[in-house]
């Protein structure tokens, strides 16, 4: 048989026979082998394509909205954010339980289907003579239901991988992820060159504009994606030690005995790694969500130049998130993935304690009042989009310098920006090593057995760490400021340290908690 892979995807990871082992293949093809990995890497695609069909339209859902119905209020605007993570946390545990029981074929097609259906919506929410912001919602909604098949793809990769393959799989999961999220805005941008009237295909009442387009190449990469799942995507199974399943037929009997994989999950592992994933999102989305705010409020920076320049930030942040991602590949077989977690949290931790304020320096005092009433008696609903709106630079209400309502602004000192560029790129290598570690961990603690329902729940905590981290920061943040808000951020990840140590010896995997490999 021809040699194949990198030497430690061909070097055999057998250990103890396990009992059902007349289910499994010692020795993988080399016809096999190549399936497999076809498949891997169109799934690595479909999660590309997922992040683009996210963020390819955020930066422009208010203005758009405003377009097509003047009657949408900024509280509004925020139920259609949320919807979003809404729609994927309700979705994940649905598609993953589907892909336990049924080819992962079925569910990755079907909630693709979703969400180019959702996204041609979108492109025509202009149409109904009225209520066009709830088909916005809907929209939105959809697409973000659609995107609950993370859980499947995951589950996949995590069921075709070995122990020694799965860290490197795991992380060009992640990579692509990130891409993604990366590219979404370059192609927005590119779309805005065809301006807001665009040209109009009247024979099916399309309008094709800044806001539209975006959404129809989401619907068209959709659609390339099932073609490309239908071609090559296979079923493929392996335990842990790379053995291949002689059948995965989803028939009642070889569901029954991949189900009946002999011995027990670590449950107290499972819901304490559900935990972490939770943590890190949540501090993730509250770094983003902050950021534009933060900066115009420390350093006086028009709504333009805190778009400009922390888009630069973060996107500098996401080039070096897909340096960690591939990094951790080669890293984690010298340390372990234990360590890399516990490791990326200290390094997360360092970042948010260097933006905590000191000395006496203290930010430009912005006296003109923005409102009759001052922010703090607004509601939460409202300050989340006070929030959003200065982070997508779709306020016309940003104000230079730290507004007097704040009442922070006058005794807590500046955040000089070296230490905000020091965070960020702290952050950025801290968050993406906590991200792809979890769930790499995760996914070797439940082990041979089918994991689309526990991924479906990971991806459900992810999706609920979007939404309410940045209602924690929309609440701190204005009532109290940067030095509490980050100062309980800090006392967050301490406790998250607290646990990993507490739980370390118990983030092993499947096979070897059960003396079948040695660790």
């Amino acid at each position: 048989m021809a040699a194949r892979g990198t030497a430690e995807e061909r070097q055999p990871l057998l250990g103890e026979q396990d009992p059902g082992s007349s289910q499994w293949d010692v020795i993988e093809t080399e016809e096999h082998y190549r399936s497999r990995w076809r498949s891997i890497r169109i799934l690595y695609l479909t999660m590309f394509f997922i992040s683009v069909g996210f963020s390819i339209v955020i930066m422009s859902i208010w203005p758009f909205l405003q377009k097509i119905d003047p009657t949408a209020d900024t509280s509004f605007l925020g139920w259609i954010i949320a919807s979003y993570s809404l729609g994927q946390m309700v979705a994940s545990p649905i598609f993953g339980w589907w892909s336990n029981f049924r080819p992962r074929k079925e569910p990755l097609v079907i909630s693709i289907f979703i969400s180019v259906a959702a996204n041609c919506l979108y492109a025509y929410v202009h149409v109904p003579p009225s209520h066009n912001k709830y088909y916005m919602l809907v929209a939105r909604g959809l697409v973000g239901f659609g995107a609950g098949n993370v859980a499947v793809i995951r589950s996949y990769i995590a069921g075709a991988t070995s122990l020694q393959e799965r860290t490197s799989a795991m992380a060009n999961t992640s990579a692509s992820q990130a891409f993604g999220f990366i590219l979404g805005p370059v192609f927005q941008t590119c779309f805005a060159l065809i301006g807001e009237k665009g040209v109009t295909w009247e024979a099916i009442d399309l309008q094709v504009n800044m806001y539209t387009a975006p959404a129809l190449l989401g619907a068209f990469l959709g659609v390339i994606n099932i073609i490309l799942i239908f071609a090559i995507l296979r079923e493929h199974r392996v335990d842990d030690s790379g053995r291949q399943c002689k059948s995965v037929n989803f028939d009642k009997a070889s569901t029954d005995a991949i189900h009946d994989t002999q011995g027990s999950i670590d449950q107290v592992a499972v819901v304490t790694t559900n935990i972490l994933f939770f943590i890190t999102l949540f501090i993730f989305a509250l770094f983003e969500t902050i950021a534009t705010p933060l900066t115009m409020d420390m350093y006086a920076w028009t709504r333009e130049q805190a778009v400009l320049y922390n888009g630069i930030i973060l996107a500098i942040v996401g080039v070096e998130a897909v340096i960690v991602f591939m990094g951790m590949k080669t890293l984690s077989k010298k340390t372990g993935e234990r360590i890399l977690l516990l490791g990326g949290f200290i390094v997360v931790l360092i970042g948010f304690f260097i933006l905590l304020p000191w000395g006496n320096q203290f930010p430009k005092i912005q006296w003109e009042d923005l409102h009759n009433n001052s922010i703090p008696n607004k509601s939460s609903g409202e300050k989340f989009m006070y929030f959003w709106k200065l982070s997508t630079g779709n306020s016309s209400e940003a104000p230079t310098g730290c507004p007097v309502k704040q009442s922070w602004c006058f005794y807590t000192p500046v955040i000089h920006l070296a230490q905000f560029a020091v965070a960020a790129a702290l952050i950025g290598i801290g968050y993406p090593a906590c991200s792809v570690m979890s769930y790499t961990l995760y996914s070797k603690i439940l082990g041979p057995k089918p994991q689309g329902v526990y991924m479906g729940w990971l991806t459900a905590s992810g999706s609920g760490a979007r939404i309410l981290g940045p209602v924690f920061v929309s609440q701190t943040y204005i009532y109290l400021g940067p030095r509490w808000s980050f100062g309980l951020v800090c006392g967050i990840i301490v406790l998250t340290i607290i646990l990993v140590g507490a739980i370390y010896k118990r983030l092993i995997a499947f096979s070897v908690r059960h003396g079948r490999l040695q660790e």
